[in-house]
């Protein structure tokens, strides 16, 4: 005779229960920015962000940006797909400079896009995204020779690397995998 029991299937608030193949959830999975610390020019000069879930699994991240009027993030090209919101502030790719995005607007971007970011150097206040990558950005010079990758890896790093070197609280963000918390990486 097995010594095994049989699971007690989980159950909503009314009772009902949830099927077997639903994932045990003791707490919910949330971070709130303010209790993030601001990593400060992580990106390159005005490019501050706070992670708030970094998968290495599934390669994606979500930051919450901030970027200074005239910060800039150089020609990149995604391997998937990426989507931005816009909180606060302007801002354009170089390559479609009749469609600026402002507060409210949904940008949805497919694997293999490619642009150049900038807020506007005449915008009064920083531009602040939500933005989710899936897959990475290879960045690219000016002269078209490659620069870096940026992917859930790089934002991990960065994140743990720049949060030590500016004094800062290591962020507790979402990680990926099992689905929980982040623990120091340092």
């Amino acid at each position: 005779m097995s010594s095994m029991t049989t699971p007690v299937p989980a159950s909503t608030m009314s009772g009902a229960s949830l099927p077997l193949v639903s994932l045990p959830q003791s707490e919910l999975l949330t971070v709130n920015e303010a209790n993030l610390p601001l990593i400060e020019n992580a990106l390159g000069d005005g490019i501050h962000f706070k992670p708030l879930r970094v998968d290495l699994e599934r390669n994606e991240w979500v930051v919450l940006a901030t970027f200074k009027p005239g910060a800039e993030i150089q020609l990149h090209y995604h391997t998937g797909p990426a989507e931005v919101y816009t909180l606060q502030g302007c801002w354009q790719y170089k390559e479609h400079l009749s469609q600026p995005q402002t507060p409210g607007s949904y940008l949805y971007e497919p694997g293999g896009s490619v642009h150049t970011f900038f807020a506007p150097a005449e915008n009064t206040e920083d531009t602040i995204l939500l933005v989710r990558v899936a897959g990475a950005n290879i960045n690219f010079n000016e002269d078209g020779s490659f620069h870096s990758i940026l992917d859930a890896l790089a934002i991990r790093h960065l994140t743990g690397v720049l949060s030590a070197e500016q004094g800062l609280s290591e962020p507790r963000y979402i990680g990926g995998g099992e689905a929980a918390y982040t623990t120091d990486h340092r």
